[in-house]
C-alpha cells in the first residue's frame, strides 16, 4: 500500500461541493493547505482500507499540501495506535512520527483524531514530561495535543495530567486551545466533579469565556449559575 494509491483512491471521491466546506473547517491559516474535495467519512473509510500502510508511506502522505490527505495520514496512524494487535515498538514508532511532523498536524482536528491513540495511549505506563513541554510551545497545535492525549488517561480514572496540564494552559491566547481545556476539565470533572468545582472556584474570574462555557457545560444549573455570579464578581 502507497502513498500514491491513498491519493488515487481518495480523488475518486472527489466533488467540488466540499471544498468550501474543508476552507471553513481548516484553521490552520498556514497559506499552504488546500482542499482535496472529499467527505470526512470517505477519508475515514478509505484510511481505514489502507490501515496496514508503512510509516515511510505514511510519511509521504503527511508531506501534502492537501488537507484531506494529511488527515488520512493521521487516521492512519490512529487505526494503527488503536489496533490491540499493534506491538510496542510500532506504537514508539507511530508515537515518534507523530511528535516529528506535528508541523504537518496543523489544525485542531488532525490533534483530535490522533493525540489520544498516538500520544495519550503510549504515555498511560511512561512518563509524561513531552506532554509538559509541548504544553510550552510556541504551536497552538502541539500545545492541544498536551491537554487533548490526557483523554486516554481520564478513559483510566487518572486525571492529574489532565487538571495540571489545564493551569498551564488556562489562560492560553489560541481559542482552540482554551476550547480544548474546557472540554477535559469538563471530562476530568465527571470522574471526580469536587476537583472540576476547585479548579473553577480557582480559575472562574480569569479564564476566556470560551473555556469557562465548555468547562461548565454538564453541570446542573445551580452550580452553574453559581460560577456564573463569581465570574461577574471580578
Amino acid at each position: 500500500m502507497t502513498a500514491q494509491q491513498f491519493i488515487e483512491k481518495l480523488s475518486t471521491f472527489r466533488n467540488d461541493k466540499e471544498m468550501d466546506k474543508v476552507e471553513r473547517f481548516f484553521k490552520g491559516n498556514d497559506g499552504v493547505t488546500k482542499p482535496f474535495g472529499v467527505k470526512f467519512g470517505d477519508v475515514f473509510n478509505t484510511a481505514k482500507e489502507f490501515s496496514s500502510m508503512s510509516l515511510e508511506e505514511i510519511n509521504e502522505l503527511l508531506d501534502s499540501d492537501f488537507y484531506e490527505v494529511r488527515m488520512g495520514a493521521v487516521s492512519i496512524m490512529d487505526f494503527q495506535a488503536g489496533n490491540k494487535k499493534t506491538g510496542e515498538e510500532r506504537r514508539k514508532a507511530l508515537f515518534d512520527l507523530y511528535l516529528k511532523r506535528h508541523d504537518r498536524l496543523n489544525n485542531w482536528d488532525f490533534v483530535d483524531r490522533g493525540a489520544r491513540n498516538i500520544i495519550g495511549e503510549y504515555l498511560v505506563d511512561k512518563p509524561r514530561d513531552i506532554l509538559y513541554t509541548l504544553a510550552e510551545s510556541d504551536d497552538p497545535w502541539e500545545r492541544r495535543t498536551a491537554i487533548v492525549s490526557t483523554h486516554a488517561f481520564i478513559r483510566k480514572n487518572d486525571i492529574d495530567d489532565t487538571f495540571k496540564m489545564a493551569e498551564l494552559l488556562v489562560h492560553d491566547p489560541h481559542e482552540l486551545v482554551n476550547k480544548a481545556v474546557g472540554s477535559w476539565i469538563r471530562e476530568a470533572g465527571k470522574k471526580d466533579p469536587e476537583r472540576l468545582y476547585r479548579f473553577l472556584y480557582q480559575y472562574v474570574k480569569t479564564m476566556p469565556a470560551i473555556t469557562f462555557s465548555y468547562a461548565t457545560e454538564k453541570l446542573d444549573l445551580h452550580k452553574k449559575t453559581y460560577y456564573k455570579q463569581l465570574r461577574k464578581e471580578k
